[in-house]
Parts: C-alpha cells; structure tokens; sequence
C-alpha cells in the first residue's frame, strides 16, 4: 500500500546541512523547489506518477543538489531543510 500525503506529513522533519550532506555521495538526495509541497513530491513518488514528476523535473522545480548550492550550504552552519524520506531518496526543501 502506498502512503498518502498525510501519512507522509506526518514524517516530515527538520535537519542540517551536514546531517545531509553525506547523502550526497551515493546520489539520493532530491531537491524540492520552494513552491512545491514535499509531502506532494513525496507521494507522487511514491505512486510512480512519472508524468508529474517527469514535468517538475523538466521545469527545475526537482533537481540534485548543484555545486553552487552545495558551497553555499557548506558555508552556512544555519542552513535548515525540511526532509522526508522516500526510500531510495531523501527530498529536501530549504526553510
């Protein structure tokens, strides 16, 4: 059974850059554009809804992480993220 937004919601967390950023390395981690709903992202994932996904994608709303968001995250110890995981990735929204 699939989960639904509200099952996801309620998994959303806060973390660090750092805590993140080892993550890195085996690729998994999605960025989600500001004026997407993660738990959304994250439950259209979930569904294989490739359509929608593949159309957030296209547009740069769903991305990995670049190198210049990467350099500016490892210079800003405040940096806070929004993050749920959906197994293989981790989704990540900046706050």
């Amino acid at each position: 059974m699939k989960p639904t937004k509200e099952e996801l919601a309620l998994q959303v967390d806060v973390a660090e850059w750092s805590w993140l950023r080892a993550h890195l390395e085996r690729g998994g981690v999605i960025v989600v554009d500001r004026d997407l709903d993660i738990t959304e992202v994250a439950e259209r994932i979930a569904r294989d809804d490739t359509a929608t996904v593949g159309t957030w994608i296209e547009a740069g709303k769903l991305s990995k992480p670049s190198d210049g968001q990467i350099a500016s995250w490892d210079t800003d110890s405040a940096a806070r993220f929004a993050t749920l995981i959906i197994s293989p990735y981790i989704l990540m929204k900046e706050q």
